[in-house]
């Protein structure tokens, strides 16, 4: 179809590209004039692909639309006109121009919250579900009929911010252009709006946006987070404004005990702990904030309101000012209309968009290439090794080297466990409360939730995962992580024992849990912040200290996270971060006396010389979480949409570098074409492509050799003689990209059926219709026992065969859905001990 775009933002340059994409032909873009000498990226998008672009400053005077406006649009001769984000009146003698009319985006379930501020009133109402709709454009306000809407879970911390990246963004792009689909293929629906539950509250605006405290902690809570982080929840206390950020209801162990904060209206005065501000509803409730906007517009913690300026002033080395300039070179690059980037320059008031975000990360990884070092942290402070020897780090997107970072020797690994060491006997962390170690644990993962975008980024940068799942995963599951094991710490506890001579001496046995001391952990590269999590956390709970080895490729958010410790206040030698090689760092650790257990996650050849080490040195614990073939049986009476979409899951989850990820499939004969057919359908859908691009659906591999070896395994198995269905090569494009593949026709000998790929790769083999004796043999003929999963709408043989597989984790009629609290592991070949749940602090 012919196509107007009709819109601004990222959002609109994302629709627009693809529908281009889909083969549409967009004759025109209509966009806002460039503001302080930036162009719209709607705009920018589509004058670089030489498509027409209009920037009117308006489309009608006084209630009437301007004749040479409306001649420019009507001479392109558009068939439909999508607007995905549109902040112009259009008038109707363009909307009802085309053929097939208007379509237009709005971030609500209409009839409900109609308006510029929908998403603001789905938080402030406290709506269970929020989402969006694709509607017919009419002569009135939201209120055309209805083309088609999706709906999503509103989250309770949920913010403007967080509901529409995590799903008003993807899903709404992607609804759009599933609507002008629809039209083409002339299955659009016209649904009339019911005015049943329509709403209108207005835009919300400073003025209006102060709080009301007669209101119970959750509607207090709704409303900041609802105004977060436009235009801001503010009241007025200590004789000024006060905007809050950043609210939650979750309160969990926090003892409301600080600094008063008086607040003219409210129902208790709120106190300034060390974890931010806490606020009162009228129903006496608690609420927690966590930033604070002064009145001057300088946003600080909550927690630091009554504290007053830092007098000391920051003193950068000579290196450390270069850098500084270099950044603020690349900031003025980004931001050519401020005259001068001061240190108060704001980013975004300037006139940056949030694309700039992924352009700064271009400059500045010239700066990041020549000037920034990442060095070892150990007895609380960063350091270079004592070598001085560096290792230049690519990212898995492209070929550059985006940083250098210091390489540990043996000498380093023997510091590190004496700081550690230190630490634990004589230090400030064996000496506090249980629940001070909770506390401060509780503050860490506050502050790696504070800086959940940057980690993220980082992970996408370093490691290739896709920002968005780095986002929820990677980053998400590490915080829980932390929050868990921080509730644990002031929960273990040893039991009296009744024994033979208890009575009649009153004999009495005790049993008290105690830490073990350094704990060594060494760390895998497919996701370097949350493995370094399960681990850690859990050490730490217990009141151990840890010496960490980041995989050599990935260690950035190791060395990130070592820096939010030291803010969140965890004494010196604690933790250590030691980025290197395994053969000298990981075999130090795994000799050194002085280390009184080993948590390892890698491959199993790895795990059993560290095994063997442990044991020649000082019998250390050690827990072992290594390789896996887990296979995943789908039977005939399955949901078989849902198991296509698991089993896609299943493989190509964080691009297959899943320690569980499937590692056979084994579909029911009957099934078996159909099920082969949509899967290459769906993995044709993939869209493959730079991390940091919130349509990506896969990213780069790890690193070039990890690239090579998935090259090689599928070229043994064309040798074979497995059906190589699609996929097998590199991508032709820069950095470690690997097509997703499947693999049919795969028999119990061949070398793929038995070894993991431990990338996206599909291995499917059939098996005959209900033979499930059969199947079970074959699916446990492994030395490997991690994870399995089965699908099948009969529970009774969901049972048998859950029961049957030999694995640490069964998963039935999903996959991948593990949950802090579940203990995992596996065991044969796949390793011994837990990570997560409570049974981990067992052998702590």
């Amino acid at each position: 179809m012919k196509i107007a775009v009709i819109g601004q933002s990222l959002f609109g340059q994302e629709v627009y590209c693809r529908l281009r994409e889909e083969g549409h032909e967009v004759v025109g873009v209509f966009t806002v004039p460039d503001k302080n000498g930036k162009a719209d990226p709607l705009g920018s998008e589509a004058e670089k692909d030489g498509v027409p672009v209009f920037k009117f400053p308006r489309w009608r005077a006084r209630g009437q639309a301007l004749p040479e406006v409306v001649a420019k649009y009507q001479a392109l001769g558009a068939e439909l006109n999508v607007l995905p984000f549109c902040s112009q009146f259009i008038p109707m003698e363009v909307i009802n121009a085309p053929h097939h009319g208007s379509i237009i985006y709005h971030p609500s379930l209409l009839p409900r919250h109609r308006g510029a501020s929908a998403i603001n009133w789905t938080l402030i109402h406290g709506d269970k579900k929020g989402g969006f709709t694709i509607f017919w454009a009419d002569d009135g306000l939201d209120t055309g009929d209805l083309l088609l809407q999706k709906e999503c879970e509103i989250l309770p911390d949920d913010t403007v911010n967080t509901l529409y990246n995590r799903f008003l963004f993807p899903e709404g792009i992607k609804g759009m252009v599933q609507a002008v689909r629809l039209i083409a293929e002339g299955k659009a629906p016209r649904i009339p709006q019911s005015e049943e539950g329509a709403t209108y509250e207005g835009i919300q605006k400073k003025e209006t946006a102060k709080i009301n405290w007669e209101q119970p902690a959750e509607a207090i809570h709704n409303w900041i987070r609802g105004n977060d982080k436009t235009p801001g929840a503010w009241t007025e206390a200590c004789g000024q404004k006060l905007t809050f950020f950043n609210s939650t209801l979750n309160t969990a162990g926090l003892v409301p005990e600080g600094e008063a904060l008086p607040i003219p209206g409210a129902h208790r005065p709120g106190v300034v702990t060390d974890r931010g501000l806490v606020l009162f509803g009228n129903d006496d409730r608690m609420l927690l904030v966590k930033s604070i906007q002064l009145e001057d517009g300088k946003m600080i913690p909550a927690s630091h309101f009554f504290r007053g300026e830092d007098s000391s002033a920051l003193e950068l080395t000579e290196a450390e000012l270069v850098t500084m300039e270099a950044v603020r070179s690349a900031w003025k690059r980004i931001l050519p209309s401020v005259l001068e980037v001061e240190d108060s320059t704001d980013f975004f008031k300037s006139g940056a968009a949030s694309v700039d975000v992924v352009r700064s990360f271009t400059i500045l990884d010239i700066v990041f290439k020549s000037l920034i070092h990442f060095e070892l942290m150990f007895v609380g402070q960063s350091c270079n090794s004592c070598c001085n020897k560096k290792r230049g780090l690519h990212s898995s997107a492209s070929p550059q080297v985006i940083c250098q970072v210091s390489l540990a020797q043996v000498s380093d690994v023997d510091k590190a466990v004496a700081a550690a060491k230190d630490a634990f006997k004589n230090g400030l962390w064996g000496k506090i409360s249980a629940r001070d170690r909770g506390r401060l644990l509780y503050r860490l993962a506050d502050l790696m939730e504070q800086h959940q975008e940057e980690l993220a980024t980082i992970e996408a940068l370093d490691a290739g995962a896709v920002y968005t799942l780095a986002l929820k995963t990677h980053v998400g599951m590490s915080i829980q992580t932390f929050r868990y094991f921080a509730g644990w710490c002031d929960k273990i506890q040893g039991s009296t024992i009744p024994i033979n001579q208890a009575r009649p001496n009153r004999n009495l046995t005790l049993t008290k849990k105690e830490p073990i001391g350094v704990c060594g952990i060494v760390i895998p590269w497919n996701y370097p912040l949350m493995m370094l999590s399960w681990k850690t956390a859990a050490c730490l709970a217990a009141g151990n200290t840890v010496v960490i080895k980041p995989a050599q490729v990935t260690p950035l958010t190791a060395l990130k996270f070592a820096e939010l410790t030291l803010k969140a206040g965890i004494p010196k030698g604690v933790i250590n971060i030691l980025p290197g090689s395994g053969s000298l760092v990981g075999q130090r650790l795994s000799d050194h006396p002085d280390v009184r257990k080993i948590g390892f996650t890698g491959s199993t050849e790895v795990g059993k010389h560290i095994m063997k080490s442990c044991a020649l040195g000082n019998v250390k614990k050690v827990s072992l979480e290594l390789g896996g073939k887990s296979p995943l049986i789908i039977f005939a009476d399955c949901d078989l949409s849902k198991a296509v979409q698991m089993g896609m899951s299943s493989v190509f989850f964080n691009k297959g570098e899943n320690c569980i990820a499937a590692g056979r499939l084994f579909v029911e004969d009957s099934i078996h074409d159909q099920f082969v057919q949509k899967v290459v359908e769906e993995v044709r859908k993939m869209k493959i492509g730079n991390p940091l691009d919130r349509d990506t659906n896969h990213g780069p591999q790890n690193h070039q050799a990890h690239l090579r070896k998935l090259i090689e395994y599928c070229q043994r198995g064309v040798k074979e003689g497995a059906t190589l269905v699609c996929g097998g090569n590199q991508v032709p494009r820069p950095g470690f990209f690997f097509q997703p593949t499947v693999f049919t026709d795969v028999e119990d000998h061949m070398f793929i059926a038995k070894e993991e790929s431990f990338g996206p790769i599909m291995i499917i083999s059939r098996f005959a219709n209900g033979d499930v004796d059969t199947v079970l043999s074959r699916a446990n003929a492994t030395e490997f026992g991690l994870a399995s999963g089965v699908f099948t709408r009969d529970i009774g043989k969901a049972l048998y065969v859950s029961d049957k597989l030999e694995a640490g984790t069964v998963f039935i009629n999903t996959y991948n859905k593990t949950d802090v609290a579940a203990p995992f592991g596996g065991f044969k070949q796949s390793g011994f001990g837990k990570d997560l749940g409570n049974l981990i602090l067992n052998i702590c």
